[in-house]
């Protein structure tokens, strides 16, 4: 916070009225100022009014502070020195409100992140039991792949992703998905916020926009491309009446994705047909479900861990009844993205390190690549450069000084915090050995993903909607291979 002291008019060489404005600048980038009480001086010297109306509020502050101190260090020494039965009682009367106050702001103010890290900690406790999985390896493999140092520079390490992209992004989920679920909910992805939406309704309202771009009716077979845990699975079946398969290549992502649909009565089953979600692990360059088989396709920020888009987008295209569409968000450079440019290079390798991207696309590249394959193209659009937005998409990524806000871990201090409580934890065996690594690495996405955002040099949300013309082959083109035969 910055206090200015500026002149706002004056009435002669000495006199004046004055007005203390403080600007706070925000995350948004929105300049706003409170204004205080106003000043007035008629025959003091401008240097005397100031350093005397200065000097008097400093002292004030100063003698209340002192008093208050020691009037503070008094209590203690007298609550110290009683006995047992006051020590109980002035406990219980000073702890039980603050102990309400605390969890009434913790759950009605912010979420709850307190329940939510406490519950955090416990599913890091038995990751490596239950997963069956040692974190510390997976995470050094995973930051292996994204060394671009070895033969070959960048262009080797490209090339080594690509061609072991299903051990990448496996990889990066088994690790990460915990660390999503308690910072950001169950749907994975982003959304600019309206006037007056909360994070979690400019979520949903993101995933029904899509959902509008599909065309669908009640009981009809959609298809998620890259589902995650179901968050938006379980809000799009909801809307529309749908019956929604998600595929995910992670198992861990399954079987939390099918809890959750469970829980939320969506389970498919002989009395549930429709709305029903249901996730099954798969792999997208190679979906094992029939030709023709869905309404309706989307993808919602997934597609992008794709080797290539043509060989996503044509296996899509392939499960996918003529005339059904396709809509999706990717994420991608955007044309002020300069390869040339330090910076712009350095938030590219952020984005990729801390998301699990063999490489990343342009705006144009992904379009070329949904014509390419045979989609007639609907619709088009950067949902980042929308003008009725109130807060930008990036802003959860900004960091916070409020201890109570998620967004506390990405400021310094929450930084410092988050890394060396993981470490202790790590000491004495509370979370696996590596997950400060996997906490870093995520950090460093997230970083990012906001400097991409507030360069104009990332967006992950560049909207298609692509349609299956009425008369297509179903046989993909032959360099994408062939998909596994469907599963019973």
């Amino acid at each position: 916070v910055t206090l200015h002291i500026s002149r706002e008019s004056s009435t002669d060489l000495h006199g004046g009225e004055w007005r203390s404005t403080g600007f706070v600048h925000d995350p948004a980038r929105h300049v706003r100022a409170k204004t205080v009480p106003v000043i007035s001086a008629t025959m003091v010297p401008r240097p005397a009014l100031v350093i005397g109306w200065a000097g008097t509020v400093g002292y004030i502050h100063y003698s209340a502070g002192f008093g208050m101190v020691q009037e503070a260090l008094q209590n203690v020494a007298s609550f110290l020195a009683s006995d047992l039965q006051t020590k109980a009682y002035v406990g219980a009367v000073v702890g039980l409100p603050l102990l309400y106050g605390v969890s009434w702001v913790n759950t009605e103010m912010y979420d709850n992140p307190l329940g939510r890290t406490f519950s955090l900690f416990f599913t890091f406790s038995q990751q490596e039991g239950t997963r069956r999985i040692k974190v510390d390896e997976m995470i050094n493999g995973y930051n292996d792949l994204h060394d671009d140092s070895g033969a070959g520079g960048a262009e080797g390490g490209i090339d080594s992703r690509n061609t072991a992209y299903t051990t990448l992004v496996n990889s990066y989920y088994e690790l990460a998905t915990s660390f999503y679920e308690w910072g950001w909910g169950q749907s994975f992805h982003f959304a600019y916020r309206l006037q007056g939406e909360d994070f979690h309704t400019s979520i949903r309202r993101h995933e029904y926009y899509l959902a509008s771009q599909l065309s669908v009716k009640p009981e009809d077979s959609v298809l998620d491309v890259g589902c995650g845990i179901g968050g938006p699975m379980r809000n799009i079946a909801k809307f529309t009446g749908t019956k929604i398969t998600g595929i995910t290549l992670n198992e861990y992502q399954v079987l939390r994705g099918n809890q959750l649909n469970e829980q939320d009565g969506l389970s498919p089953t002989a009395e549930v047909v429709a709305p029903s979600a249901l996730s099954v692990q798969a792999n997208f360059m190679k979906i094992p479900f029939g030709d023709d088989t869905f309404d309706a396709v989307y993808a919602i920020e997934a597609t992008c861990h794709a080797p290539n888009r043509e060989g996503v987008y044509s296996e899509i295209l392939r499960v996918l009844k003529p005339g059904g569409r396709f809509a999706c968000y990717e994420w991608c450079l955007t044309d002020k993205y300069d390869a040339t440019n330090p910076e712009h290079a350095i938030i590219k390798k952020q984005i990729e390190e801390g998301d699990a991207l063999p490489d990343m696309a342009g705006t144009g590249d992904v379009v070329d690549a949904l014509k390419a394959v045979g989609f007639d193209v609907v619709a088009t659009r950067d949902m980042a450069l929308d003008d009725h937005q109130v807060m930008p998409w990036y802003l959860p990524l900004v960091g916070s000084y409020n201890p109570f806000s998620f967004r506390f871990n990405l400021s310094p201090p929450g930084m410092f915090i988050t890394r060396n409580l993981l470490r202790f934890c790590e000491l004495f065996y509370l979370v696996p050995t590596g997950t400060c690594k996997v906490q870093g690495m995520l950090q460093q996405g997230g970083i990012g993903c906001a400097s991409g955002g507030q360069t104009g040099t990332f967006t992950p949300m560049m909207l298609m909607v692509g349609q299956k013309p009425s008369k297509v082959s179903a046989t993909p083109p032959p360099r994408f291979g062939r998909p596994q035969t469907p599963r019973s």
